[in-house]
């Protein structure tokens, strides 16, 4: 019950701002749920296939995925991704979760700037560039591999900046890279790592469903005020991982 409800709140906030719910997966299995480090990146990444995948396809009924440059958004990443998911099984515990903990900290950065770029991005499409959508493909899908995330937080953004889509088309186009890119990560991980069905099943199943309903919720309320009050979560539990692996172990 309490991984389901964990997923309920990982998939809204996924639903509604197309990335950053998958942050909060890996403290909730490793803090909540008692997953080890590498075992959560891997649950992680489960669950961001399942509710990425739901959420693509609500914002895809809308009309809000550009197909095209998202599916050569993932290709980018897609090597990225493998090579990183496949490095990261040799990493220390403290390294995945400080690094885990500084990749948060650059979330919420991304998150608090983007809100004030969010009434803006939504006017129109600009013209966008090539090679830096390619860049940031690539970036996001290596944050995919190690960590587990979704790598949304960074995708939405960078969208809207290197690709010239509205904040409307970069959510639901983000889901589709973060499906792809997560995919290509679980595979590589697959016959090294393990997977806690019974926490993980019911996490994945209630982010899924309630990706759906996040992508609802996004049209009714405030934008910036959700990317904000996110972006001050992911800076406290950001501050939390990082005091309780540098100090009190």
């Amino acid at each position: 019950m309490l991984a389901a409800a964990l997923g309920l709140v990982v998939g809204v906030v996924l639903g509604t701002l197309g990335g950053g719910g998958s942050v909060l997966a890996v403290p909730a299995l490793v803090y909540a749920l008692g997953l080890s480090p590498h075992d959560s990146t891997t649950g992680s990444l489960v669950i961001v296939v399942a509710s990425s995948t739901a959420g693509a396809l609500a914002h895809g009924r809308r009309g809000h995925v550009r197909l095209g440059r998202g599916l050569a958004f993932a290709a980018s990443g897609l090597l990225t991704s493998v090579v990183a998911a496949h490095l990261s099984a040799n990493l220390p515990d403290l390294l995945v979760l400080t690094g885990f903990a500084a990749v948060m900290a650059a979330a919420a950065l991304v998150t608090w700037r983007g809100a004030g770029r969010a009434t803006v991005a939504a006017d129109g499409p600009t013209h966008g560039s090539t090679l830096r959508t390619v860049a940031a493909g690539a970036a996001v899908g290596a944050l995919i591999g190690v960590f587990g995330v979704g790598g949304g937080f960074l995708a939405v953004p960078a969208l809207v900046a290197t690709a010239g889509f509205t904040m409307a088309d970069a959510v639901g186009t983000s889901l589709v890279v973060i499906a792809l890119n997560a995919s290509a990560a679980l595979a590589t991980r697959a016959t090294t790592s393990h997977v806690e069905w019974s926490v993980v099943g019911p996490f994945a199943a209630a982010a899924a469903l309630a990706a759906v309903g996040g992508q609802l919720l996004s049209t009714r309320v405030s934008a910036p005020a959700l990317q904000r009050t996110f972006a001050a979560l992911l800076a406290t539990l950001a501050g939390w991982v990082l005091v309780d692996q540098l100090v009190l172990h």
